[in-house]
């Protein structure tokens, strides 16, 4: 019997993928290759066989072919963030976007079109010249390729809901090839399932995002100590809030920050991430609230352009962590003192528990709009246990596994986003009740081999 050489695993070699590619083509024996295929989590190891830049939306129906008919292994880049490590593969070809940043704003009608390449940052600084904001996630160097696809949970989740709440058309490449142009009216089904669905069903070469007018925001950072009761009456601050305020609480010891006194240096802080996304004296009263909670150990709150909340990335930084990913119903005294407890028990380098209060703009969407169906979900909670031996991963993920069962509440749900390596029961808890089975009827439909199985994957219906 003949093997056919759509069976074949091996990828094309390298002279022959730069024939193909407008793009860049980094080999192993390229200088380049150790940067290029780094991601941001440390202990992330893997060899690509190639690295294929893509310069546009062709190379990406190409690769995408390519790697239909050679069966090898295709990783999908935009900025490199994913918890799992799907952003590379071990002897696949990873199809890198970071080229791809072309942007185009719209004035009239108050949009813009952008390759999927761009961070974060990139794109908030430069639609913010322009008086604009789109919101995203709370990191300048994620991509807005995965970002987007997941979700996306910012600085603007209450005024403006998710990223994908602002997604007014995309286009994807699907894994016959095509590049499809998606939204409300064409392939509704594809629009609905990339608003949450991962990347699962395609290659998203552009997204058209809604701008809003923001010319300045009141925030920044503030610090206060850490106890039950400051905890408590945080969260119950920013749970009634006007809409206009986002925040990001980080529990955590205080790390030796040039700003914080030398006497704080260990102790329990409060270190909240804040946006007030309206009028600037509006905003300086709503802060009154949270300063008044506690004597602040530092206060950086102030009025500014919203990119102000994205500064440049270091380069060298790549946190290894063991972490998970959950919603709370409530974090009140009782709650806060428990997270308190078992942060001290840590023995990581450094042990944080991130709490998002959600609602607004966010939980005005019905769960059944987007392939993100957690609407109602009132906290986003993140816990962490950061460490640098891989000796010590196993006691971390112990500890983290064994805090994440006795906090958790009513809401059994995940945000695909900030899952790691995780097992099938756990990515279909970011999709819940019907969502799963949608999700699976589309993926038959868009990517019936599963192709795109790089990624929290969704297995064919």
């Amino acid at each position: 019997m003949t093997t056919k050489i759509s069976q074949k695993i091996v990828p094309p070699s390298v002279s022959e993928l730069r024939a193909l590619f407008n793009g860049k083509v980094i080999a192993p024996e390229d200088p380049r290759y150790e940067n290029a295929r780094t991601v941001f989590y440390g202990g992330v190891d893997r060899h690509p066989a190639a690295i294929v830049r893509v310069a546009d939306a062709g190379d990406v129906s190409r690769l995408v072919s390519l790697a239909r008919e050679h069966n090898f292994e295709l990783a999908i880049r935009s900025g490199g963030h994913s918890g799992a490590g799907h952003s590379s593969s071990e002897g696949g070809i990873v199809l890198d976007l970071s080229a791809m940043k072309k942007l185009e704003i719209n004035h009239e009608e108050g949009t813009a079109w952008v390759e999927t390449g761009m961070t974060a940052g990139e794109y908030t600084t430069a639609v913010g010249a322009h008086g604009f904001v789109t919101g995203f996630g709370d990191t300048g160097s994620v991509g807005l390729g995965g970002i987007t696809l997941g979700g996306g949970v910012g600085y603007l989740v209450r005024k403006h809901g998710l990223t994908i709440d602002n997604l007014l058309a995309a286009e994807v490449v699907t894994a016959d090839g095509q590049l499809l142009y998606v939204d409300d009216k064409s392939h509704a089904d594809l629009f609905w399932a990339i608003r949450g669905g991962g990347g699962n069903f395609g290659v998203a070469t552009r997204f058209k995002f809604q701008l809003h007018k923001l010319d300045k925001v009141y925030g920044g950072m503030l610090f206060l100590p850490a106890t039950p009761d400051t905890i408590a009456s945080f969260i119950a601050e920013a749970d009634s809030a006007p809409d206009e305020l986002s925040t990001i609480l980080n529990i955590m010891p205080a790390p030796p920050m040039p700003f914080l006194s030398e006497d704080v240096h260990g102790k329990m802080i409060m270190m909240a991430m804040m946006v007030y996304a309206g009028d600037v004296e509006l905003g300086e009263q709503v802060m009154s609230k949270f300063r008044a909670i506690a004597t602040p150990y530092a206060d950086m709150l102030r009025p500014m352009a919203y990119s102000e909340m994205f500064p440049p990335a270091e380069e060298s930084y790549h946190p290894v962590a063991a972490g998970r990913t959950m919603f709370l119903d409530r974090v009140d005294r009782s709650v806060a003192e428990f997270i308190l407890d078992r942060l001290k028990s840590s023995t990581a380098l450094m042990a944080v528990t991130q709490l998002r209060v959600l609602g607004g703009a966010y939980a005005r969407v019905p769960d059944d709009a987007t392939a993100f169906a957690h609407r109602q979900s009132k906290i986003m909670a993140n816990l962490a246990a950061l460490y640098d031996k891989p000796e010590d991963k196993d006691h971390h993920e112990n500890w983290v596994s064994q805090y994440e069962a006795k906090l958790r509440q009513s809401d059994k749900g995940a945000y695909v986003n900030f899952l790691g390596e995780v097992d099938k029961k756990q990515v279909r808890a970011a999709y819940p009740g019907s969502t799963w089975k949608r999700l699976q009827e589309i993926k038959s439909r868009y990517d019936p081999d599963n192709l795109f199985r790089l990624n929290q994957n969704i297995p064919l219906a």
